[in-house]
């Protein structure tokens, strides 16, 4: 037996998770993202298939993963969390820089950048994870804090997506 109450205890950020692709641009909002090593630095990511970033990372081969500030508001989150790239222009509405990679650094309401180039992925059958090392890595904004999943929830109300890789669809009423 699963009790899936128990994954709500794993601790999560959330993070743009951008990329390029024949010079268009696209990101959204991810909370898979960790450090698999030391030396060298290196970083996975886990994306659901159905995603443009997605797919321009599996053409790249390459992306950014910049942390949230806790005070990004929900508006600016619905810009890379809740449309699609398929059908909106992400990067119209904020503020960003191309970094020494090509890739897209948005420049508001993020803590850093880091630049990785995929190594290697993995089908997780809905999800790709994607394994690299850091290329290149950028402070925006020391004293700023991160914006955690649990705060994202708890004091911002946020939603989680189906595609989403902590989505829980509850069946039958058993939760």
């Amino acid at each position: 037996m699963i009790d899936v109450k128990a994954l709500s205890d794993l601790s999560y950020g959330l993070f743009i998770v951008s990329s390029e692709k024949d010079g268009k641009f696209n990101g959204l909002i991810a909370n898979s993202v960790f450090q698999v090593t030391a030396q060298p630095a290196q970083l996975a990511i886990a994306l659901n298939k159905n995603s443009l970033t997605h797919d321009y990372i599996m053409s790249s081969k390459k992306f950014c993963v910049q942390p949230l500030m806790e005070t990004a508001q929900m508006p600016f989150i619905g810009i890379f969390g809740f449309r699609s790239g398929r059908d909106f222009d992400k990067f119209s509405k904020v503020q960003y820089k191309v970094n020494g990679e090509g890739l897209p650094v948005v420049t508001e309401n993020t803590l850093a950048v880091l630049s990785v180039e995929v190594k290697q992925s993995i089908d997780l059958g809905t999800h790709t994870m994607f394994i690299g090392p850091i290329q290149e890595a950028e402070v925006l904004c020391d004293a700023c804090k991160p914006l955690t999943y649990d705060y994202y929830q708890t004091v911002l109300k946020g939603k989680t997506p189906k595609g989403a890789t902590t989505f829980k669809e509850y069946q039958g009423g058993v939760k």
